[in-house]
């Protein structure tokens, strides 16, 4: 079911983006129109008066002032569709169709009502795009086809499968794991869930389980799901260069999360070559001397390394500290040799 929300999700912003275009014009005429009201009807003689023309001249300056962003900060009343009342019904599993119609009928009490806000018009502008979009949208045929992706080229990872194995040589009964086990086993080979989109099937579904199994093995699995996952693979374990990668070529890394989070108390922290390669060594040599929980142990080293910056940010505003190995050295290598008090610290 989160994959067929996914899906729709997914699918509509697609959609969406299709017509961007379209939709940002339909929203900047009506931008216009708020802006360029239409006269008053008169009396008498001239009860009828003309409607504005599109293409009139102040019309046309209003358009280009509008597009070089002169009047974002103006304030406009507009006219933007009701949010409908949203009412969260709990139903057992199997019920979702009545908990959809419920959801809807409460949905079509308040009807599609329209509501006056004021707004800027880069507000404005934004929010009339959704609403023009959403119009030029075939809810059923984005479905449909969020369906047959999810059908034709879904894929669902499955994390720690190693937890619902049994230990080998255990004695006792261990219902609850294979239970676990054998309730998977409709999914990955092949079955009909009810969604609120729709019966999705399973078949052509890919399913990639994972885990470490240090405890069990694969072979401890039910043998049934055991032949449902042929492809097996095993990974090794991470190196000091995979570290070293790590700390450094993901946009989001350890390195710049530190060095942004020291930097709101207005310290420049900075990371040398060398200072990153040592935080590796340090850290595989931990993964080697303990227990190896992979690159988690980045987050234990990091925040042991940087405790004393940490705690004195605050008051050496506009200083800069430089990580290089000597650093490290200073703070984790003691740590790093002894075995017993890096089981307890690092």
């Amino acid at each position: 079911r989160d994959l067929m929300d996914i899906a729709v999700k997914m699918t509509r912003e697609k959609e969406m983006a299709k017509v961007g275009h379209r939709a940002e014009d339909a929203a900047e005429e009506r931008i216009l129109d708020a802006l360029l009201p239409p006269p008053p009807r008169g009396v008498g003689f001239t009860a009828e008066s003309e409607p504005a023309s599109k293409d009139s001249d102040t019309r046309q300056k209003f358009r280009k002032m509008l597009r070089e962003g002169k009047l974002d900060d103006k304030e406009i009343e507009v006219e933007v569709q009701a949010i409908p009342m949203g009412v969260e019904i709990m139903a057992p599993p199997g019920m979702e169709e009545m908990t959809n119609q419920l959801q809807g009928m409460f949905q079509n009490m308040s009807g599609n009502r329209q509501k006056t806000k004021k707004l800027k018009v880069k507000d404005a502008f934004r929010l009339l795009t959704d609403e023009e979009a959403a119009k030029m949208l075939d809810e059923e045929e984005m479905k449909s086809r969020a369906l047959e992706a999810v059908e034709q080229h879904g894929i669902v990872f499955l994390d720690e499968l190693d937890k619902v194995a049994r230990q080998s040589g255990a004695t006792g009964a261990d219902v609850s794991r294979e239970g676990v086990q054998r309730d998977l086993l409709p999914l990955v080979e092949g079955s009909t869930i009810n969604t609120k989109y729709g019966m999705v099937k399973t078949d052509h579904i890919l399913f990639i389980a994972s885990g470490a199994f240090h405890v069990c093995k694969p072979s401890d699995l039910i043998p049934e799901l055991q032949g449902r996952f042929p492809i097996r693979v095993e990974l090794k374990s991470l190196t000091t260069e995979d570290f070293v990668r790590i700390l450094t070529e993901p946009d989001a890394s350890l390195t710049s999360q530190y060095t942004a989070l020291i930097g709101t108390e207005e310290v420049k922290l900075t990371f040398t070559e060398s200072g990153v390669r040592r935080l590796a060594e340090v850290a595989f040599q931990v993964n080697e001397n303990t227990e190896n929980i992979g690159a988690r142990r980045l987050h234990t080293v990091m925040e042991r390394l940087l405790e004393t910056v940490s705690f004195d940010a605050s008051d050496k505003s506009g200083s800069s500290f430089e990580v290089d190995a000597e650093y490290v050295d200073e703070h984790l290598a003691e740590l790093a040799r002894d075995e017993d008090l890096s089981r307890y610290i690092l």
